[in-house]
């Protein structure tokens, strides 16, 4: 009686834990049901036929809210320790009469973000001369970046070209029509064109259709200027034909059109954008083409020391590529729009910001320390660069102040000449990592090793200008030697510099203020 009693409980605690089996197992069918059907309604219950005609951002967001939601974010300005942004009213010193250039319009922008050039008065002398000079303000999320490349007074003294409107508009419908379905003919035709012409013919910044392909959103490249610039990389390696649209990998595409603006480049005699990766992706080899022979490029001529000089320009993909997230196969879509989870749904975050604004998604997923250590790690880091910036852009300004002496003490042409091309070469160097928006981040050692060579380049300047058998130069690795011989390259000499980056030569400038001490660490 016991016995059938007991076999009686096992009974119903058997059928007990089946009946809850069962119907566990009946709720995860039906939850995974469910979110498959949320994450396929999202892909086939769309509301708009997307084309490639299609350049309004809100219309892809009403079949993909979620991330044209957080792609609005990018209008909210928040400051890091060395980056982001915060707003202050435009100073009316600033603001300018945009309708002499641009009929019809003005500028109603009412907040901007804070002046490099007051903050930091070197950086004005070192553009003496160049458009930056004039104004130079902090860089805003991408809901910005077509108006605050419209207004800037840059625009005010020099006349600009279709090709500045690369990097700051969506401008693959302007670049369709213009070459009639010829994304390149279009692209070079855009390129020629006066800058307001060109303005007339793009709506947005940066938007869905510049990196998305509308018929299965799949990343792609949209910019002629990287497609080229990174076949003539790839040839440098060997690889030729390369066509970054049918033979990158997913991984490479999310740094890919990241890097279709986020790059160095020049404009050719034609008024065509190019990337200078002809040689590699390092500075050194970006001045190997900028002074060779069939090259000779030059952006301006300083406006006291008549130095050939070279603006960088925002090398974020470049010094990545140097780096250890590079090396170890993160992308810069990993840390500045990570994945998340929305409902059934895993998307990237398309509020583009700075991942120490989002350390949990951008960084915890791999690092497991806590947000206090993580920020911590990563400002000492642009602590040790900034101070070391600020070294090698005192060295800088006394190069400078000793060109603008030796130009009226009788000091040789020669001399002269070797001191300006090494202001040529260390401006460069520091410029890259003054205008590269991570402090140093990206690629800590490669970061250091820029500053300490333009603080060398620049005390070589001063000792050429001291010493008339001086014989200065530069080190530069031996051919297969998997960079570990060196051999000294000497000052080339015999530039003929070409036009430069749509900027005049400034020699009647305003007289140069006293340098400035360095700034402190904020």
């Amino acid at each position: 009686m016991a016995e059938q009693s007991s076999r009686a409980g096992l009974f119903t605690v058997v059928a007990v834990v089946a009946a809850l089996a069962g119907g566990l197992g009946a709720f995860l069918v039906a939850n995974i049901a469910g979110k498959k059907a949320e994450e396929r309604a999202i892909f086939y219950n769309r509301v708009v036929t997307l084309t490639d005609k299609i350049e309004d951002p809100a219309i892809w967001g009403e079949n993909y809210p979620k991330q044209y939601a957080d792609y609005m974010k990018t209008s909210i300005m928040q400051p890091t320790k060395y980056g982001g942004s915060y707003a202050i009213d435009l100073p009316d010193k600033d603001r300018w009469d945009i309708g002499k250039k641009w009929p019809g319009h003005t500028d109603d922008r009412q907040k901007v973000s804070y002046s490099h050039i007051d903050k930091d008065p070197s950086l004005q002398r070192m553009w003496r001369g160049y458009a930056f000079s004039v104004d130079f303000r902090e860089d805003r999320g991408h809901h910005y970046m077509l108006d605050d490349q419209t207004f800037t007074r840059r625009q005010e003294v020099v006349d600009q070209f279709g090709n500045c409107m690369n990097c700051h508009a969506s401008a693959y419908v302007a670049f369709m029509d213009l070459g009639q379905g010829d994304i390149v003919e279009g692209f070079k035709k855009f390129n020629k064109l006066p800058y307001f012409e060109a303005r007339d013919k793009v709506k947005h910044p940066i938007t869905c259709i510049d990196c998305h392909n509308p018929e299965n959103m799949k990343l792609r490249i949209s910019r002629p200027g990287l497609m080229i610039g990174l076949a003539n990389l790839k040839k440098s390696q060997g690889i030729e034909n390369y066509d970054v649209n049918k033979q990158a990998t997913p991984t490479e595409m999310r740094s890919y059109v990241c890097a279709q603006c986020h790059v160095e480049y020049y404009f050719n005699a034609e008024k065509e954008l190019v990337f200078p990766w002809h040689r590699g992706l390092k500075p050194d080899n970006m001045m190997d083409h900028y002074d060779s022979p069939e090259v000779s490029f030059r952006d301006w001529f300083h406006a006291e020391s008549n130095a050939p000089l070279l603006k960088a320009q925002h090398p974020e993909f470049e010094l990545w590529s140097q780096g250890i997230h590079a090396r170890s196969g993160v992308s810069c879509a990993d840390c500045h729009m990570p994945y998340k989870r929305e409902g059934a749904v895993k998307i990237s975050d398309h509020w583009i910001r700075s991942p120490l604004l989002n350390l949990n998604r951008a960084c915890q997923s791999c690092h497991k320390w806590s947000e206090e250590e993580l920020k911590g790690r990563v400002e000492e880091i642009q602590d040790r660069t900034f101070a070391l910036r600020n070294k090698a852009m005192q060295a800088l300004m006394e190069l400078i102040d000793g060109i603008m002496a030796a130009k009226l003490d009788g000091t040789s042409e020669q001399q002269l000449y070797d001191a300006r091309y090494m202001q040529r070469r260390a401006q460069f160097f520091l410029d890259f990592v003054e205008a590269e928006n991570s402090t140093g981040f990206h690629a800590p050692q490669e970061a250091t090793r820029l500053l300490a060579e333009a603080l060398d380049f620049a005390r070589q300047g001063l000792l050429a200008l001291k010493d008339p058998n001086f014989k200065g130069g530069f080190y530069v690795a031996k051919p297969d030697s998997n960079g570990l011989e060196f051999e000294k390259k000497p000052i080339p000499q015999g530039i003929q510099y070409q036009p430069g980056r749509n900027a005049p030569d400034a020699a009647d400038a305003p007289p140069p203020p006293p340098p400035p001490p360095p700034p402190e660490v904020p």
